[in-house]
Formats: structure tokens, C-alpha cells, sequence
């Protein structure tokens, strides 16, 4: 299922009110809904190694929210990095906050950024988003997010490591797979 992203919205929470591109799909469970956005996409992989039965690229469609605990599924997609994934809670419990806005520079890579992050675009629109990875490289094709550019000029920076996990999308640490291979653009 997709859904457009709604522009310029400012009520409810950063994950109720994200408009980051122009189409998000959206996986609808029974007391969870899952939204991702491949374009914001960093191939960190957490989604892949957090539960086989409710992120797995070898079905379609590769989210199916019902398959963990509602708490669980929340969980895994606050570790995210990107805010590719967000969810929105159909049970009640509580949406995703943060406490301020925190940025930590990754050695070698992007800004995380985790808060109320408001980007606003050259054409005026506003996105919000709980986490964003926000490129520190200069070369990234989808600014002010990052895109990996940083591995192709190889990108020198002090920050915090970051521990990437090799998967499917990440099948080598300098090299993850491309947007156009990324098998999770079909479902």
C-alpha cells in the first residue's frame, strides 16, 4: 500500500506528521502501522536484524507488523537511523519521542540526528521526522539527507564510530547495495 506524504503538517507527533518525499508504503497491522521511505534509506540493515517474521526482504510484502509484539516492532524501528522507518501506533500506546534534539556526528559519515527534526525544502514544504541521518559529506544526491555518498569519496570526519552490520542491503561495509537493487523498492 502507499500513501503520499502530507506536506507542511504541524499536529501530532514527528513519526504522525512525517512528509519526507513524495510516497511512503505503509504496512498496516492490527495495532501497528509501519511506513518506509526508500529514499531515506542508509542500509544500516537494524530493521533486517531486528525480527525475521516482521522484516524480511525474501516475501512480499517484506513488512508484515503483526508477526512481533506491537511494543517489539516499535522498538526495532526506532533503531533506525534515518527515519526511513517510522510507526504509528493503532493501539494507543505511546508514539516515539525524544527528549530535545540530539546530533551526533558519525566518524566518517553523516550527522544522526534524533529530536524534532524539521527540514525545510527550497520549495517551502516542511518535513518532520523523529530521526534523521543528514549528510556532512557535501555530496549526497538527496540533501540535506544522507545518501552514502560519503563512501564513494571516502569521506574523512571525527565522530562516534557507528557499528554497521553486513546484510542483504549492506552486503560489504564500503558498498551497500544500490537504491534501484534494493529489493524492498517492489513491495
Amino acid at each position: 500500500m502507499r500513501l503520499a506524504a502530507q506536506r507542511q503538517s504541524t499536529t501530532g507527533t514527528p513519526s504522525e506528521r512525517a512528509s519526507v518525499g513524495d510516497v511512503r508504503k505503509v504496512y498496516r497491522g492490527r495495532d501497528i502501522e509501519v511506513s518506509f521511505d526508500l529514499d531515506l534509506c542508509v542500509h544500516i540493515g537494524e530493521c533486517l536484524r531486528g525480527h525475521h517474521g516482521v522484516f524480511n526482504l525474501e516475501r512480499r510484502p517484506w513488512v508484515l507488523p503483526d508477526e512481533a509484539d506491537v511494543d517489539a516492532v516499535a522498538e526495532i524501528v526506532e533503531r533506525c537511523p534515518s527515519g526511513a522507518l517510522l510507526y504509528r501506533r493503532l493501539d494507543g500506546g505511546a508514539s516515539e519521542e525524544h527528549q530535545g534534539t540530539k546530533v551526533t556526528p558519525i566518524r566518517n559519515g553523516p550527522l544522526l540526528v534524533t529530536g524534532n527534526v524539521e527540514v525545510r525544502r527550497e520549495d517551502g514544504t516542511i518535513e518532520s521526522l523523529p530521526r534523521a541521518t543528514l549528510c556532512r559529506c557535501g555530496f549526497s544526491k538527496h540533501k540535506p539527507f544522507c545518501d552514502n555518498q560519503h563512501l564513494a569519496i571516502d569521506f574523512q570526519a571525527p565522530g562516534l564510530p557507528f557499528k554497521i552490520h553486513l546484510s542483504p542491503v549492506r552486503p560489504r561495509l564500503k558498498e551497500p547495495i544500490s537504491k534501484s537493487e534494493d529489493p524492498r523498492r517492489l513491495s
